[in-house]
């Protein structure tokens, strides 16, 4: 248990690189992942000064009795030698380690499993580290261990950087105009840069899988994969946004296909399996020749069938109707649910519209810009109709007679 009288549990207000880690969306996403991979208990991302340790994010479940804006005396920390040597410490089991069996922060913290990744700023500045620890031993010391948290920190520092930059954007801004300038370029920068951290954790993941064929790690191996993909659609989602505000609209490729509805059958089976307990109805019409971009409708479908799994009554279907008349294809897709007022849906196409969803997991608000975007590029529209608890969605769109 930590020693109370050296922990500030009542802080004024939050220092700027606490702010800061709050900031990221992605941090509690990884501190769930670091601490299912690790199986440690108490994982962190905390700032370590000249004097203090202080936590940015946390997952605790040892009910340490700390709050995100606490600190320690950086001395009574494994992370001061970490700051000091700007390298990893990693312990498997502290009653085995010649070097830490004795060691007086150890016995304090009553920790035999232990584990502080250093986190660099883009410049080489130390901000602290992502740290970890349990009462039991852990294999933290495994290759492929190792070189996920080395990427997690990685990460974590990336999106430091970004956020720095994002702040330092804004307090230069002073003009609407200037704001949607510059926030779109940072936003292409965002999207680049993201790719290859996101690139490595994949890679990762799949080196995990080989090394891994246990079936008893495997559903943390598979988590971890499922929320790289999520990362890695919503760095697709703010890119497809910059090139539709700076480029004229959504790029597409269009071609003759034969059968749509070979894909979006696809798209709805991918969704079914990744949220087995929603119930999604279909109504695909077969041989839907069309001269479109199949990809983008695709994900049209996808954005939509979201939408409707986050914000839809989990105790009801979902019902996505695909049909194709002599000179119009509708793709409709309907959720019960609350109702939406007419100016809430003039608003549900604009660029980051989130709306208040009982908690369940969000984007970044781009998925129905991004529909309207890929409507509009196939020369179709969106429509919106929410009436007697139940919401539909509806893309129509000119096609040749037939």
């Amino acid at each position: 248990m930590m020693h109370e009288n050296n922990v500030n549990e009542e802080p004024s207000d939050l220092p700027l690189y606490v702010k800061e880690i709050q900031a990221i969306g992605s941090v509690p996403q990884i501190l769930d992942t670091v601490a299912n991979l690790t199986g440690l208990s108490f994982v962190a991302v905390a700032h370590v000064s000249e004097k203090l340790w202080t936590i940015c994010a946390m997952r605790d479940r040892l009910d340490l009795k700390l709050n995100v804006g606490d600190y320690l005396k950086v001395s009574s920390t494994l992370c001061e030698e970490v700051r000091d040597s700007g390298k990893s410490i990693i312990i498997d089991h502290v009653d085995k380690s010649d070097i830490y069996r004795d060691n007086h922060v150890a016995a304090a913290f009553n920790f035999q499993s232990y584990f502080s990744i250093p986190i660099f700023r883009p410049d080489g500045a130390y901000f602290g580290t992502l740290c970890g620890q349990d009462p039991k031993p852990s294999s933290l010391s495994a290759p492929a261990i190792t070189s996920m948290l080395e990427l997690f920190a990685e990460l974590i520092a990336k999106h430091l950087e970004i956020e720095r930059e994002h702040q330092d954007i804004k307090r230069q801004l002073l003009t609407e105009t200037e704001t949607s300038e510059l926030r779109e370029q940072f936003i292409a920068v965002l999207g680049h840069d993201l790719r290859t951290p996101l690139s490595a954790l994949q890679n990762g993941v799949e080196l995990m899988r080989l090394k891994f064929p246990n079936p008893v790690p495997l559903p943390v191996v598979e988590r971890m994969h499922r929320s790289i993909g999520r990362m890695n659609a919503m760095v697709d989602d703010v890119v497809d946004f910059t090139r539709g505000r700076m480029g004229g609209g959504i790029s597409t490729d269009l071609s003759e296909q034969s059968d749509i509805s070979v894909q979006l059958n696809q798209i709805i089976d991918e969704l079914c399996n990744l949220h087995p307990e929603r119930r999604i109805v279909r109504n695909i019409q077969s041989n839907l020749a069309l001269f479109c971009d199949v990809g983008r409708l695709g994900q049209l479908l996808s954005n939509l069938l979201k939408n409707a799994i986050v914000h839809g009554d989990a105790d009801k279907p979902i019902t996505v109707d695909v049909t194709k008349h002599t000179q119009i294809l509708i793709i409709e897709v309907g959720n019960y649910g609350k109702h939406l007022s007419s100016d809430l849906i003039t608003l549900l196409f604009k660029p980051f519209m989130r709306i208040p969803s009982d908690g369940k997991h969000q984007g970044l608000g781009l998925g129905l810009f991004i529909v309207k975007e890929i409507a509009e590029s196939h020369g179709g529209e969106m429509k919106v109709i929410s009436e007697n608890g139940l919401t539909r969605f509806q893309f129509s769109m000119p096609v040749a007679g037939e």
